[in-house]
């Protein structure tokens, strides 16, 4: 009699399911850079302060002018000859410090947290990160100070009806001014977040911006006038300036040579950052 000893043999267990893998587009990186901007509330009181500046020193100044003209008040010569776009962009310079901060914030914000190690593990290749916070940031500064120019000129026209600096949409001029302040406050921005991404510090990238826009400006004008005759023009401020100004003399760029030479400094910056951001480690 033999004895019959049953072997079960258990079934293999089911392999697990692949992890699909994760491919990195560059619509992909702008979808993070964008949910990133917007998830800083420094954005929003930043963007709103921005559309502030333009709207309420617009409307201000336009108020100014309309009480001085009515009541015969003597006025500052340059003043004197406003015009309803010149009053309508009266708080660019303004505008352009908001939007320019926050485009350093953008960059050089990461620095200063460290979440910057994450995104460039996340994106290895590191120059799209800069290309995308680039063009997320500057598209978004550039609808907001194109809305707040084209928001303010009907107020500021409204006001100013009836005086010498009167003026409609449909005077020469007036819609390539206001567009032309839309696209230099969205270059600021692209400015900032490369000098964000260059100097990785956001007071210092705060105080070149400052200084590019605001305060060389004004040390070259202690220089001999025939100094300030050729060197003027060229600064990113005065060439930006030139973007938007109705009218235009042998002492400044057209509007075209001032966005190509605002441009240009725009761009050398962010190929510094771009040199420094490839170079270096975060």
């Amino acid at each position: 009699m033999s004895t019959v000893t049953a072997t079960t043999t258990s079934a293999p267990a089911p392999a697990p399911a692949a992890r699909r893998a994760y491919r990195l587009t560059g619509r992909r990186v702008l979808r993070s850079e964008w949910a990133k901007l917007w998830s800083l509330r420094s954005t929003w009181i930043t963007l709103g302060l921005g559309l502030l500046f333009l709207v309420a020193f617009g409307i201000i100044s336009a108020a100014r002018f309309k009480s001085a003209s009515d009541s015969g008040q003597q006025m500052d010569p340059d003043f004197a000859r406003s015009t309803a776009v010149s009053l309508s962009l009266f708080g660019t310079n303004f505008a352009q410090l908001a939007l320019g901060v926050l485009g350093v914030l953008v960059t050089a914000g990461e620095y200063s947290t460290g979440m910057i190690r994450s995104t460039l593990a996340a994106v290895p290749r590191r120059l799209p990160v800069l290309w995308s916070k680039s063009a997320v940031y500057g598209l978004v500064a550039l609808l907001v100070g194109t809305v707040s120019v084209f928001a303010t000129f009907p107020f500021v026209s409204g006001l100013v009806s009836g005086t010498p600096a009167a003026m409609t949409f449909s005077h020469a001029g007036v819609v390539r001014a206001l567009l032309g302040a839309g696209l230099y406050l969205g270059l600021v921005g692209v400015l900032g977040t490369a000098l964000g991404a260059l100097l990785r510090s956001v007071a210092g990238g705060v105080s070149v911006l400052i200084g590019a826009l605001m305060l060389i400006p004004g040390l070259i004008s202690l220089l001999p006038s025939s100094w300030q005759d050729n060197i003027s023009p060229y600064l990113p401020s005065t060439a930006g300036e030139s973007m938007f100004a109705l009218t235009h003399d042998s002492t400044t760029l057209s509007p075209t040579v001032g966005l190509a030479v605002f441009l240009g400094w725009t761009l050398l910056a962010l190929a510094g950052a771009a040199y420094r951001l490839v170079r270096s480690d975060a």
